[in-house]
């Protein structure tokens, strides 16, 4: 349960994939006594696996189906993990903009073993030049949305999560 440390909730995580969203969302939740809600989690629940949806239906179909679950999860009190392109939405955008953001950075080393053997739909051509391209093209969004980032490239979970609850906090506990 909590351990005591109260946070404006929603907290909703965004940034590239790989980044850590899932692993630190997870986390997040657990220290603030929160539910976690990972978006591309219920799509999967709802729709079935990502990578088949593009397949099956196309991207832009998926980002329909994103912004659905996107959009009823942003009115959870809970931490929330966004999908990387999901603020590619205006709407999703504009729903952010009240929130507590944190954008989770990570450096192209560091999630390029991460990434290895998955089935990412957005991956799938072009490897790690093709998160870059991603990245590079996304980071402005994440820029603007974020009340804080932290780079998750080489700090444990804990530290994060830490770092994270503090900001939200100012350091009380």
């Amino acid at each position: 349960m909590s351990d005591g440390v109260r946070v404006p909730l929603p907290i909703v995580l965004i940034g590239p994939m790989g980044a850590g969203k899932s692993r630190v969302g997870h986390r997040l939740a657990a220290s603030v006594g929160a539910p976690f809600v990972d978006t591309d989690t219920r799509i999967v629940e709802r729709y079935g696996p990502i990578d088949e949806i593009f397949d099956r239906e196309g991207e832009e179909y998926f980002r329909i189906v994103e912004r659905e679950v996107v959009a009823e999860a942003l009115r959870e009190e809970a931490v929330i993990s966004l999908g990387g392109g999901a603020v590619l939405h205006p709407d999703t955008r504009d729903d952010l903009a009240d929130l507590q953001v944190v954008w989770l950075k990570v450096s192209p080393e560091a999630v390029a073993p991460r990434l290895t053997g998955g089935t990412r739909p957005m991956l799938t051509e072009g490897g790690m030049s093709r998160w870059t391209a991603i990245l590079e093209a996304r980071a402005p969004i994440y820029r603007e949305l974020a009340d804080y980032d932290i780079d998750t490239s080489r700090r444990s979970v804990a530290r994060i999560v830490d770092a994270i609850t503090e900001r939200f906090t100012g350091g009380r506990r």
